[in-house]
C-alpha cells in the first residue's frame, strides 16, 4: 500500500513507458544500421539484443548472410583469435547455413523482434527503480518513526521484514510485466505483428534448433534480471542495517554502474571470479566467453547463492536484534 500510494511510484511507470516510446521511435525513424553487424553484449555486460542473430537492413539478406559467413571464416583462420571465440564463430556459420537452407531471414534491427530484444536493456532502468524502492522500504520506517507502530503489532519481526522484501520484488515483477506488455504493444504499433511467428535459431548439442522467439525473449529477461535480484537485495540489506535510504541508493547504484568495469579491469587476477559482479552476467556462458577462464555456470550460480544468503541473513540478524525504543 505504501509503495503504490506514492506518486513517485507511478512516475517510475510513466518513465518506463516513455523510454519504450523513445526507443520505438528511435528504432523506427532514426536508427541507421546498414552494416549488418552482429550485436551481442557491450563492454558493460548488458545484453544488447539477441545472442547470435545478424541484423541487416537491406532486402537481399541471403547475400548479407553469405558475406557474413565469409567474414567469420576469415576470423576463424586467424591464429590470434582465442579458441572459445572461434567455436562461437563456427556455430554462427552453421546457424547461417541453416538460415539460408530453410529461407529464415535474420532479425533486423528495424523490426518487431529487433525492437523487442533491444528493450531488454531497459531492465537496467527497472533495476534502478527497484533499488530506490528497496532502499526506502525499511529505512523509511525508521526515519518516519512508524517502525514502532509495526513492532507493537502481534506479528514477528521476521514476518515484517519478509513482507517488505516480498513487496519489493512484487514491485519489480510488476515493472517487468509492464515492460513486456507495453513493448509488445508499442512494437506492434510501430512495426506490426507480421513477424511474430519468426523463429529464433540456436545451436545446441551439435545441431540447429528452431525456438519460439518469445522463449528466447524470456530467457533474455531472466538473464538480465539476475542483477536486478542481487542489487535490490543488496540495497535492502544496506537499508535494514544502516537505516539510511540515501546510503543504500547511492552505494547500490554506484556498484551497479562500476562493478562490471572493475571486474574487467581486474580480470587478469584469479580471485576476481569471487566478486559478485563477475557472476551476475550469466550470458557470458551462453556466449562462450567467461570473464575469467575456468569459470562455469555452476560456479556463478553457487557464488550468487552465497551472496544472496549472506545479504538476507545479515538483514534478518540485524533487524531481529535492533533496539528501536530510542
Amino acid at each position: 500500500m505504501k509503495i503504490y500510494r506514492r506518486p513517485g511510484t507511478w512516475v517510475m511507470y510513466g518513465l518506463l513507458i516513455l523510454m519504450l516510446l523513445i526507443v520505438g521511435m528511435f528504432t523506427k525513424f532514426l536508427l541507421d544500421d546498414p552494416s549488418g553487424q552482429v550485436t551481442g553484449a557491450d563492454n558493460n555486460g548488458q545484453i544488447q539484443v539477441t545472442m547470435e542473430e545478424e541484423f541487416v537492413s537491406n532486402d537481399d539478406w541471403h547475400q548479407a548472410v553469405h558475406s557474413r559467413n565469409i567474414q567469420l571464416q576469415m576470423m576463424i583462420d586467424d591464429p590470434n583469435i582465442p579458441s572459445a571465440v572461434k567455436d562461437r564463430y563456427s556455430q554462427e556459420i552453421i546457424i547461417n547455413e541453416y538460415r539460408l537452407e530453410h529461407d529464415i531471414p535474420p532479425v533486423e534491427t528495424k523490426s518487431y523482434w529487433g525492437y523487442m530484444t533491444s528493450t531488454v536493456n531497459l531492465i537496467s532502468l527497472i533495476t534502478m527503480f527497484t533499488i530506490i524502492v528497496a532502499a526506502g522500504i525499511v529505512a523509511g520506517e525508521f526515519s518516519w518513526g512508524t517502525i514502532k507502530l509495526l513492532l507493537i503489532r502481534p506479528v514477528s519481526r521476521a514476518k515484517i521484514l519478509l513482507s517488505k522484501y516480498i513487496a519489493t520484488f512484487v514491485f519489480a515483477l510488476s515493472m517487468l510485466l509492464a515492460l513486456f506488455l507495453f513493448s509488445f504493444a508499442i512494437g506492434g504499433l510501430f512495426f506490426g505483428f507480421s513477424a511474430i511467428t519468426q523463429p529464433h535459431l540456436v545451436f545446441t548439442n551439435g545441431e540447429v534448433i528452431e525456438r519460439n522467439m518469445f522463449t528466447h525473449l524470456f530467457m533474455l529477461y531472466g538473464l538480465s534480471s539476475v542483477e536486478l535480484l542481487m542489487m535490490a537485495t543488496f540495497a535492502f540489506m544496506i537499508s535494514t542495517v544502516f537505516r539510511s535510504s540515501s546510503l543504500a541508493i547511492g552505494l547500490a547504484l554506484f556498484l551497479m554502474f562500476t562493478g562490471t568495469q572493475l571486474v574487467h579491469v581486474l580480470s587478469q587476477y584469479e580471485w576476481v571470479k569471487y566478486i559478485l559482479f563477475a557472476n551476475t552476467y550469466l550470458a557470458q556462458y551462453i556466449e562462450g566467453t567467461p570473464i575469467v577462464e575456468g569459470m562455469t555456470m555452476t560456479f556463478s550460480l553457487v557464488m550468487l547463492a552465497i551472496y544472496f544468503v549472506a545479504f538476507n541473513a545479515l538483514s534478518w540478524i540485524i533487524f531481529q536484534k535492533r533496539d528501536v525504543a530510542a
